[in-house]
């Protein structure tokens, strides 16, 4: 059984890396969004909830079972290798549900994987080639604005947090400009042309 290629699509907050999500799924590609995955295995997985109560206790899930992110955040915030376990923890049922996805959608030339966090390539993660939506971080924080109910400091303070663009430069094999001048539609079906060819298109 020969496997889709996976194809990781990041970027930081704001950057608009959902709305290329979108565009792919437009044309029949298949996503996984990996953060929002993880929220729905923390909160129904059995192997998570055990090992996370078993290190959190009782109250990391609330009294209607669900994760309580608050109370979590607080007993991780500055605790490097409380964190670190937590992590252990669920990035592990997470690659397996994107194996076993990945299984689901043979047949394929590729699918796409949605992540805030990303590696590169091969790369202790199961992505074969990183997409970055790249965007001027002033524009991001013009789009949050509009979009959350977040003030401009805690936009500011939430990139600061995420790894640097240059960073996320550095592990990318293509990268998508979502900027004001970039049309991002050609930036998508050119990408699509690329990796609906395979593994052998891609060099």
């Amino acid at each position: 059984m020969e496997l889709p290629l996976l194809i990781g699509i990041t970027g930081g907050i704001g950057s608009g890396k959902s709305m290329v999500c979108r565009l792919f799924e437009c044309l029949d590609i298949p996503v996984y969004y990996a953060d929002s995955r993880a929220k729905w295995l923390t909160n129904y997985d059995p192997e998570i909830r055990e090992k996370v109560t078993h290190l959190l206790g009782p109250d990391a899930y609330d009294d209607e079972g669900r994760y309580d992110t608050r109370f979590v955040a607080s007993r991780v915030f500055g605790n490097e290798p409380l964190l670190k376990q937590l992590n252990t923890i669920i990035h592990p049922v997470v690659l397996r549900d994107t194996k076993e996805w990945l299984m689901a959608n043979a047949g394929l030339p590729y699918v796409a994987k949605e992540a805030a966090i990303m590696g590169k390539a091969g790369q202790a993660n199961s992505v074969d080639y990183v997409v970055m939506v790249d965007a001027p971080v002033e524009l991001r924080i013009q789009r949050i604005l509009q979009r959350d109910k977040r003030s401009e400091q805690e936009i500011r303070a939430i990139i600061e947090r995420q790894i640097s663009d240059e960073s996320r430069r550095g592990i990318s094999d293509f990268i998508v400009q979502n900027d004001n001048d970039s049309e991002l539609i050609p930036q998508v079906l050119r990408l699509h042309e690329i990796f609906k060819k395979g593994r052998t298109s891609v060099s």
